[in-house]
């Protein structure tokens, strides 16, 4: 099983403190950061889930908005990483038993977390 703890912590502690940010600091740049580090997140759980259709994009809910934004962009991403993880290694197309096409196989989760996790990390260093 993925321990998605890490991340979790991660995303829920700068979601926080970007709640917290006064709107001096959120227009400072602040919430811009939080709002692209937002997006990021959310398309890499689209793709995950829906590998080989183009990600939507989070749309910009204001700045008192981003925390929260980032939150729920932080746990969609928890939840797509734990079902791949669940998912078996390599998946079979149709009845035919034959395996599936590269960029429709178990992404690696604890690659995507890593690199999740060091996402979240940078950003907390910005805000």
């Amino acid at each position: 099983m993925l321990d998605v703890t890490p991340l979790q912590t991660a995303v829920d502690a700068l979601a926080d403190r970007l709640r917290a940010l006064p709107q001096s600091k959120l227009s400072q740049g602040a919430a811009a950061e939080g709002l692209a580090l937002a997006r990021r997140l959310a398309a890499r759980a689209q793709l995950i889930e829906r590998p080989g259709a183009p990600p939507r994009e989070l749309p910009d809910a204001g700045m008192f908005a981003v925390g929260d934004q980032l939150a729920v962009a932080g746990h969609d991403l928890i939840e797509a990483l734990r079902a791949a993880a669940a998912r078996p290694p390599a998946e079979t197309t149709h009845s035919d038993a034959k395996v599936a096409p590269a960029e429709e196989r178990k992404v690696a989760p604890a690659e995507e977390l890593a690199e999740a996790l060091r996402l979240i990390r940078a950003a907390a260093e910005l805000c």
